[in-house]
């Protein structure tokens, strides 16, 4: 059930304002450790990070029919050192999306549920300004009815336009080319790149970091989720982390309000825990958690690769941590369903208008 209570424990997002600052830099930080082991000659690493991860041409798939390319402004530059080219500094839209993908057997066993199909559990629009000096990440409640549109199969056919679905459901039908087509509908906004990440790579990323410590308030008691833990300290693995993360029946009244406490908890252990390992002085564990990131990672043809990843990592430099701005997609309860989500309006189009 989505409440205003719950919508309103949606406003900052699972990470928060703090959370997503400590991510940039965590991101940065594990892509400058993927470097070092490459410049210290480790040569094979690279190509097995970089052959990791897996791509979908969204580009090829969407063709012409969808909102324009922002077109950066000529003065608008980002030098790197003398001997490389500058650094992209246009305005860039990214559409990320956290899968409960059960394809393959760890997936499945780490999802707890059917196996035949799959959903966006997690969706964020992070746009960065023109100069990329400031950011704005952008939640769209899973929960929010929609109207999908038409989108291509990798058969050659299309799927049927339906009004009032689930959001999660474009994923669901159409994978990643439905669920961009469908972000694209709702906003107005071309997005320029697609990254996807899984439930496997989730918990191998922890299992890398060597394990999570949160506290829970309350005793946690979800079959579904199959985990039971008493109220107090505990130090997770990454399936325990996972389920921990997805859990919302053995916890208050069932809704996804309390797993969203739940999450926000996960992820500051998560980056707490970053930060105070020194990947850079591990070279093993650097490598793993390198090869769980870019393992875990699904992402359109324009970022399917070690370079391309870096060279955007490297572009946000300039960006500080007090212009992160977390937001989510204005919504009210649906008239037909309380248990779910529309955009209220003015409010979401004014909101997509001012990323354009």
């Amino acid at each position: 059930m989505t409440g205003e209570d719950e919508r309103g424990d949606d406003r900052e997002g699972v990470a928060g304002h703090g959370g997503r600052r400590r991510l940039l830099k965590a991101v940065g930080a594990v892509l400058a450790g993927v470097l070092v082991l490459c410049a210290s000659g480790a040569g094979w690493a690279y190509w097995h990070l970089d052959h990791n991860i897996k791509s979908v041409d969204i580009d090829s798939a969407l063709g012409d029919d969808r909102p324009a390319r922002a077109v950066p402004t000529p003065s608008a530059s980002a030098t790197g050192s003398a001997s490389a080219a500058p650094l992209p500094s246009g305005a860039l839209t990214i559409l990320v999306l956290g899968s409960d993908s059960r394809s393959g057997e760890r997936n499945e066993k780490l999802g707890g549920g059917d196996s035949g199909g799959a959903r966006s559990d997690t969706a964020m629009v992070v746009h960065l300004d023109e100069g990329r000096r400031h950011a704005t990440v952008v939640s769209i409640p899973r929960d929010t009815l929609v109207t999908r549109p038409s989108c291509p199969t990798p058969s050659g056919g299309t799927t049927a336009v339906a009004h009032g679905v689930m959001f999660n459901s474009a994923y669901a039908v159409g994978g990643p080319v439905c669920a961009v087509k469908t972000v694209e509908s709702m906003t107005g906004i071309r997005m320029d790149h697609y990254v996807e990440i899984d439930f496997a790579g989730f918990a191998d990323l922890v299992d890398a970091l060597g394990g999570v410590t949160v506290t829970t308030d309350e005793d946690i008691d979800d079959d579904l989720s199959h985990l039971h833990l008493a109220a107090g300290e505990h130090h997770l693995d990454g399936t325990r982390a996972l389920a921990l993360a997805r859990t919302r029946h053995g916890i208050g009244d069932g809704s996804d309000l309390g797993r969203i406490g739940l999450q926000q908890k996960l992820v500051k252990a998560l980056l707490a825990r970053i930060s105070a390992t020194d990947l850079l002085a591990d070279p093993a564990r650097l490598y793993k958690v390198a090869d769980a990131v870019t393992g875990s990672l699904t992402t359109d043809t324009g970022l399917d690769s070690l370079g391309e990843l870096s060279r955007l990592g490297r572009s946000l430099k300039g960006l500080s941590s007090d212009a992160v701005e977390t937001v989510m997609m204005p919504v009210m309860t649906a008239p037909t369903d309380h248990n779910r989500v529309v955009a209220r309006e003015p409010a979401a189009t004014e909101l997509w208008k001012s990323l354009r």
